[in-house]
């Protein structure tokens, strides 16, 4: 029995190596995989021995020579291979060992070259991988560290066979390990290529691995697993694992918190991916209690995210309300002894900042659609006075504040806001009036006054009576996008009624 290993990756390999000797395998390898097999004190034969031919051009071509492929190719049921491997004195290789360069490593360093990245190329490598998958009938391939004890151990058991089982097991995985590879490759070239960085790939590529299994997906009938390379960018400290709709909440809250890392001590309350209320404050105690008052109802096991480490005084307030998820930068070690004594509250930690998103998916009949994530800055001093009269400095701060808000509401929204905290929120209403009706019923409930607040709408006012309810409501400043054909009878009638209005053109 012969197993030829090649590995980047070096975890685990002596002890594996001394496995297969103890079982009874010849080891053939190549450069400094046989350097450290020999360094354990292990037979080893380097393949240029097996082929006859040195290893070449800086170690770019070691195995792909006749007498190594043939070794790991050749049929063993189909006479005339055999006669052929007799012939040419090519001995049969019964188990392939490799791990590849860190191509994907290398190219997500930052500033890394092009150079860099190609020489991380693996070309005999995948030749190998593929060469063993295909012929796994009589032969196992081994790409992952983690499969080396299972396969020790069924080697043992085995007298140094496989079942027919495992190395198609493996096979399938080799095949999934080579196409990732490859993927990445293609797209870290089409990265290149691209002139825009906002470019959207001609041809999109998800191989992407299996991270968990969850319960359920959005509703408990439907199946629902989560997928990614591993590097979220938060980490849960306590409760029980993320669902389906927690990832969801998860995403919004660390895109919404992200639109304030700079901001004073902030706190926003999400339910269902919408904000139920955000406040700032001098604490963030104080910023709870302003975006709780929002809405009083909407908070019961909803997510609570914070711009700042979460602190004893506002972890003990909203201790009083059940919360689902609990999100900040930072807990300090009392926060989070007292907040781990309800056993089903998620603690995460997730540092404030623009959140590690890809590109934005949606299944449609025959396809995808596909866009890049909203993460447009937001910038005040760009906005376009519409108005007669001008905002003043705390409307336009309130303006800011509510547009900030506005864009991780789901359309049609509408939010009342003071400079420091929201008053009403309207979400995913079929009309714009349906949004801002809501908004303010949800403002009298709570029993705060629109009187002198700011306006936010995500989308433009298609006709004036949008912002005449506005006006009823006790608000003086409108921010909007603009763009309706219909802007100059929203605008008219704005100055009708005292308003200052201003267009993001976004």
């Amino acid at each position: 029995m012969r197993a030829l290993l090649s590995v980047h990756d070096k975890t685990g390999l002596t002890a594996f190596a001394a496995g297969l000797v103890e079982i009874g395998f010849t080891l053939l390898s190549t450069g400094g995989t046989a350097a450290a097999i020999r360094s354990a004190g292990l037979p080893v034969t380097d393949v240029s021995e097996v082929t006859g031919f040195p290893e070449v051009f800086g170690g770019r071509v070691k195995t792909l020579h006749p007498k190594a492929l043939g070794g790991i190719l050749a049929r063993r049921e189909v006479e005339t291979d055999v006669a052929e491997m007799t012939r040419e004195g090519i001995e049969p290789v019964d188990l392939v060992v490799v791990t590849l360069y860190p191509f994907e490593q290398t190219v997500a360093k930052p500033g890394v070259s092009r150079a860099e990245a190609i020489e991380q190329i693996d070309v005999g490598g995948p030749t190998m991988i593929r060469a063993a998958a295909k012929n796994h009938r009589h032969v196992a391939v081994v790409t992952d560290p983690s499969r080396y004890d299972d396969v020790l151990t069924e080697l043992r058991a085995g007298n140094g066979r496989l079942s027919d089982e495992t190395r198609f097991e493996l096979a399938r995985a080799a095949f999934g390990r080579t196409a990732a590879y490859d993927a990445a490759i293609a797209d870290y070239f089409d990265r290149e290529a691209a002139t825009d960085p906002t470019h959207l790939p001609d041809t999109l590529r998800l191989v992407v691995p299996k991270l968990a299994t969850l319960r359920y997906g959005e509703n408990p009938h439907q199946q629902a697993a989560l997928y990614g390379l591993g590097d979220a960018g938060f980490e849960q400290l306590h409760g029980k694992e993320l669902s389906y709709n927690n990832l969801l909440d998860l995403t919004a809250a660390a895109r919404l918190i992200a639109d304030f890392a700079d901001a004073p001590p902030t706190v926003a309350i999400l339910k269902h991916t919408n904000p139920c209320g955000v406040g700032q404050g001098d604490s963030l105690a104080e910023a709870y209690r302003a975006a709780f008052e929002t809405d009083r109802e909407a908070p019961f096991g909803g997510v609570v995210v914070t711009n700042r480490p979460l602190d004893l005084a506002t972890a003990e307030i909203l201790n009083e309300v059940f919360t689902e998820l609990v999100v900040a930068p930072d807990f300090p070690d009392e926060v989070l002894t007292f907040l781990r004594r309800k056993r089903d509250r998620r603690l995460i930690r997730l540092p404030v900042g623009p959140p590690k998103l890809g590109l934005e998916l949606k299944t449609v009949p025959g396809g995808l659609l596909v866009q890049t994530p909203d993460l447009a800055p937001i910038e005040p001093d760009s906005w376009q006075l519409v108005s007669q009269r001008e905002p003043s400095a705390a409307e336009r701060r309130a303006l800011e504040f509510g547009w900030r808000i506005v864009r991780h509401v789901k359309s049609n929204a509408i939010v009342y806001a003071a400079a420091d905290r929201t008053l009403g929120v309207g979400a995913g209403q079929m009309s714009r009036v349906d949004a801002s009706r809501l908004a303010v019923e949800k403002a009298a409930r709570a029993g705060l006054s629109l009187v002198g607040s700011a306006v936010a709408s995500d989308a433009f006012f298609p006709f004036a009576d949008g912002v005449i309810a506005a006006a009823e409501a006790g608000a003086t400043c409108v921010v909007q996008p603009g763009g309706s054909v219909r802007d100059a009878e929203v605008i008219a009638a704005a100055d009708e009624r005292g308003l200052a209005m201003l267009f993001t053109g976004q």
